[in-house]
């Protein structure tokens, strides 16, 4: 089974190239590193622990223990790899200056061997659900340790993981360790081959976010230049197709209160040229954020096309709604706007942090809307309520901080593993 994986694998890598290749015509930070993708790249002097992301989410996601592992053990190179240029981004912003981030390589044989030969890694960190079969196995033949960290499997995905068989199953070797998210995820972790006595409850990451204490006086700031008076609202991380049912929603409003402003994040920055041409299409009054030209009261939509300030974007606005979840793309990062303590809007689909939602849902630090008329709805009833408001906020902050410590769970299970790597010693 794993001689025809890696058959398949390599027939499809130039596909995959190509495509990479074909983006970078529209987004030249596709084509950095291309020869990382193929497992290339400079060689480590040093032994190093190597942690995996796989796109901006994730990174964002794993930047405290990024930062703990950075504090605690600041003699060993830290390296990131990703799949993405955003995640790419966010990675080298965590690291500064001497940041070493890197593309993961395609996971043929060879470019397996030569990325591991050339990172010499003491132990593997693999955020959320990276399950690649020719990477995992090249780290058990080498003695490294695995640390599958805040992982997570839906349901769906057990189902798709069985139906492989033995090509999956065979990933769980002795030096893999699984630090789910939930009691839920570690059940679903074994039932497609992972060892009870390596499966823990480790938590979710996210939870253990660390926001900048500047945010808060940023975010006023820029509330200040927008106007403290009118209502603010934002949607972040939004995706095609959702744009539309937001822009629908804001047009109810503003026959109300023609003051509303509404700042429109895309998710992906090479959308931003895509939602201005829709905007300009629907007469809509709006300004780029990379303009760098306030909003005036006349200012409809505020777009924000930049990357790397949708914290304190949320700090700025009354209400949060988090993209990805009106079109089936699963959603994006609900914790950042309620640890900020705003009322966090969601759609229908929040597959991706499923748990997070359904907690912050049941406990009422979230409502779900199913379209642009309940979205309408219910910001009319938010923006106009400021007690409301505080109340739902203050419940969201109340669950992040009470569930902090996923990142002291994942070093307790890490120390041990650094320690007992075979690098550990050079």
């Amino acid at each position: 089974m794993r001689r025809l994986y890696s058959l398949v694998l390599s027939c499809a890598a130039p596909f995959a190239f190509a495509v990479v290749l074909w983006r970078g015509l529209r987004d030249r930070s596709y084509w950095q590193g291309l020869e990382e993708r193929f497992g290339w790249g400079r060689r480590m002097s040093t032994p190093t622990v190597w942690l995996h992301a796989v796109s901006l989410g994730e990174m964002s996601a794993a930047a405290p223990l990024i930062r703990a592992m950075r504090t605690q053990h600041p003699e060993i190179p830290l390296l990131l790899t990703t799949a993405t240029p955003a995640g790419r981004a966010r990675g080298q912003a965590l690291l500064g200056a001497n940041a070493d981030v890197r593309f993961l390589p395609y996971d043929t044989p060879g470019s397996v061997r030569r990325f591991l030969a050339r990172i010499r890694p003491r132990l593997a960190i693999i955020m959320e659900t990276e399950l690649w079969p020719n990477l995992l196995g090249q780290c058990e033949r080498l003695g490294v340790p695995v640390v599958l960290a805040s992982a997570r499997l839906s349901a769906k995905s057990v189902s798709r993981y069985r139906r492989l068989g033995k090509l999956f199953s065979g990933v769980f070797t002795a030096n893999v360790q699984v630090a789910a998210q939930s009691a839920e995820d570690a059940g679903r972790f074994q039932a497609i081959g992972a060892a009870p006595a390596r499966t823990h409850v480790a938590g979710n990451v996210k939870f253990d976010l660390q926001l900048d204490p500047q945010i808060l006086d940023r975010g006023r700031r820029l509330r200040a230049a927008f106007g403290e008076l009118r209502p603010v609202w934002i949607a972040g991380s939004t995706h095609a197709g959702e744009e539309e049912q937001l822009l629908d929603a804001h047009a109810a409003l503003l026959a109300e209160r023609p003051d509303t402003l509404l700042l429109l994040v895309p998710r992906h920055k090479d959308r931003f040229a895509a939602v201005a041409e829709l905007l300009a299409r629907r007469g809509v009054r709006f300004v780029r954020r990379s303009g760098g030209i306030a909003p005036d009261e006349g200012c409809q939509v505020l777009l924000v096309d930049s990357v790397g300030e949708l914290a304190e974007l949320y700090a700025s606005a009354d209400v949060a709604f988090v993209g990805g979840s009106l079109v089936a793309v699963g959603g994006h990062n609900l914790l950042e706007p309620a640890a900020l303590g705003l009322p966090v809007l969601t759609g229908p689909h929040y597959s991706s942090s499923r748990e997070i939602a359904l907690l912050l849902l049941e406990r009422g630090a979230a409502l779900q809307v199913k379209d642009a008329r309940e979205l309408k709805s219910v910001l009319r009833r938010l923006l106009h309520d400021p007690a409301e408001r505080g109340r739902i906020g203050a419940i969201g902050k109340q669950i992040v901080e009470s569930n902090r410590g996923s990142v002291a769970r994942l070093l307790a299970l890490i120390e041990p593993r650094l320690a007992d790597s075979p690098s550990a010693t050079r």
